[in-house]
């Protein structure tokens, strides 16, 4: 495998040095009555009764607040030995099936639901003070379903799921590169081409919590859990 030269890395951060900047960072701590007219209000009284509603409200209102890349997320799964793992993957849609997303089959996010199919997402809107929290159990689409999704979407999307092998080991970059080039030519050559391990997975939501933070760190947590009945029952939830 090729490593980087000296050169080419960036200077070491004393220890000293970090923490001093880890503490320096702030949230939410600036002026108080200055900044909590950028936080919204979020009054609990008046949310729907279902989360997909609500979560498209927040979700518009990020994006319309210049939240860079909402539509990311982290993705936790669990390994063979019960040990959570995570990633940032993308949001691909909500509705009332639940939250999907998608990803090559054998790759190790795809391995760990195969084998353990449950998952958690959060996302992280700082621009509105705001997160949200997803849990509940992972299936698999239809392989149709997936490949209209993917179709949908950039050239740069099939590119790069025709490429594949995601998460086996590189020995050189330059396989990468000669490959990337492969599979952009394909993209361009057959839109509609088919990537036999790409899967899009809906992970049906047993929990979903709406975080709405706060200056004075009063913050407000809504949580949905799934009733038996078909229905959601709302609790807040201490900060």
């Amino acid at each position: 495998m090729t490593t980087p030269t000296p050169e080419s890395e960036s200077p070491a951060v004393p220890a000293t040095e970090f923490r001093r900047l880890l503490r320096a960072q702030k949230v939410w701590d600036v002026r108080l009555p200055e900044f909590e007219e950028l936080l919204p209000e979020f009054d609990p009284q008046k949310a729907p009764p279902a989360p997909v509603g609500l979560f498209h409200s927040w979700f518009a209102e990020a994006a319309r607040a210049g939240q860079p890349e909402p539509h990311t997320m982290g993705l936790a799964t669990v390994d063979a030995a019960g040990d959570p793992d995570v990633r940032t993957v993308m949001l691909h849609d909500v509705d009332e099936e639940g939250w999907h997303f998608a990803t090559h089959a054998t790759s190790v996010k795809g391995r760990q639901l195969a084998a353990h199919p449950y998952g958690a997402l959060h996302f992280y809107w700082p621009a509105r003070g705001r997160q949200v929290r997803v849990r509940g159990p992972v299936r698999t689409a239809p392989h149709s379903e997936a490949l209209a999704d993917l179709h949908a979407r950039s050239a740069g999307a099939l590119a790069a799921a025709l490429v594949g092998r995601q998460s086996e080991a590189l020995t050189a970059y330059v396989e990468l590169e000669r490959a990337s080039d492969a599979a952009w030519e394909r993209a361009a050559r057959e839109p509609d081409a088919d990537a036999p391990s790409w899967t899009l997975y809906v992970l049906a939501p047993q929990e979903v919590e709406f975080f709405q933070g706060d200056a004075r760190r009063r913050h407000v947590r809504l949580r949905y859990r799934a009733a038996g009945n078909g229905g959601w029952a709302r609790e807040l939830m201490w900060p």
